[in-house]
């Protein structure tokens, strides 16, 4: 019955879409901060094309962008939906319920989450659990989960910097903070014994909930506010990206993590730990309703823009090697199906 009435929605949706046609002659995007500079560019290059007009890009956050994409069918809603991290099943289920059940899934390249701070700051050299046991609400001391206790870096090792923890890292909205969270604090927290002797629930609450007393601080906005943030306070650490890292370099350091210095070639390997794929996400439906999202695909996974010497990677894309793109290529080309 769940199904039929799903089914039900979709064509209702599809009929009321075909009735508003020429509605809309624009492509609408919507999502990632992160894939937004990438995004942006590619709809600018796209736009200058003539045959088209520039696609509009919203940096909505991955979460934020997921809520406007799988709400409906339409020209009311966004036609693709950019990410970094991949879609998760209960968006997909959310998708479903709203009628929006043909999907394509596009890996664009790689990205690596930073910790940066002002070159005027310390170089910090950390692990990731030294970052575990500075951003998180509880941790395990003396064999024993308490509320953090640790307010300075040498708190945690003397051989960090004496300087208060503070880190600017993105809402909870933010893919970014997802693969924060997912690249970071879990594998840390949950190779105590202490945590591993939790259930599932106790260890996610354990592993994955910052701390509320002003060491890590919740930026809403985009990284040129954490960015600004760093460079007014160069004791402070923000979670940024390594493409915003790219462009600012003049301006901020990067933090080694586990021994490894944030890279193009390290992200590339995955030889550096905190790296993540980036996506994009296409509603089908739309494809022969608004003009141009074929031919906005096609540009963007033309190695003119995403191969090795491609446009993007000078925005700081880390390229995905050739073979992947070529397959990630021919399945946007002919809107493959989401599979999960």
């Amino acid at each position: 019955m769940k199904k039929t009435l799903t089914v039900a929605a979709a064509l209702l949706a599809s009929v009321g879409f075909v009735g508003a046609a020429q509605a809309r002659d624009q492509i609408r995007i919507v999502g990632s901060s992160t894939v937004y500079p990438f995004a942006t560019t590619v709809a600018e290059a796209f736009g200058k094309l003539g045959k088209f007009k520039t696609p509009v890009v919203e940096s909505t956050g991955t979460g934020g962008g997921m809520k406007l994409f799988c709400a409906g069918i339409g020209p009311d809603f966004p036609d693709i939906a950019n990410a970094s991290r991949r879609i998760e099943p209960s968006e997909v289920e959310f998708c479903g319920k709203n009628g929006v059940t043909g999907i394509t899934e596009v890996v664009i390249g790689y990205d690596g989450i930073v910790l940066v701070d002002s070159i005027k700051g310390p170089k910090f050299a950390l692990t990731r659990d030294q970052l575990y046991k500075a951003t998180a609400k509880d941790v395990v001391v003396d064999g024993k989960l308490v509320p953090n206790p640790y307010t300075t870096w040498a708190d945690i090792n003397p051989s960090l910097p004496k300087e208060p923890i503070v880190i600017y890292g993105p809402a909870p909205n933010h893919g970014t903070r997802d693969a924060f969270v997912e690249l970071v604090m879990d594998p840390a927290c949950k190779a105590q014994p202490e945590i591993k002797a939790l259930d599932k629930d106790a260890q996610k609450k354990a592993c994955q909930t910052v701390r509320e007393d002003g060491s890590w601080v919740e930026v809403a906005e985009n990284y040129t506010t954490i960015y600004q943030k760093i460079v007014s306070s160069p004791a402070a650490l923000g979670v940024i990206t390594f493409s915003y890292l790219d462009q600012n370099a003049d301006k901020i350091q990067a933090a080694t993590v586990d021994g490894q210095i944030a890279t193009y070639d390290n992200i590339a390997t995955g030889k550096y730990p905190v790296s993540r794929p980036l996506f994009f996400y296409v509603k089908k439906a739309h494809v022969d309703q608004i003009p141009g999202i074929k031919e906005y695909i096609s540009e963007f996974t033309s190695d003119k823009a995403w191969g090795p010497n491609g446009y993007l990677v000078g925005k700081g894309l880390i390229s995905l090697p050739d073979a992947n793109r070529k397959t990630e290529a021919a399945n946007a080309a002919k809107l493959g199906d989401l599979k999960m």
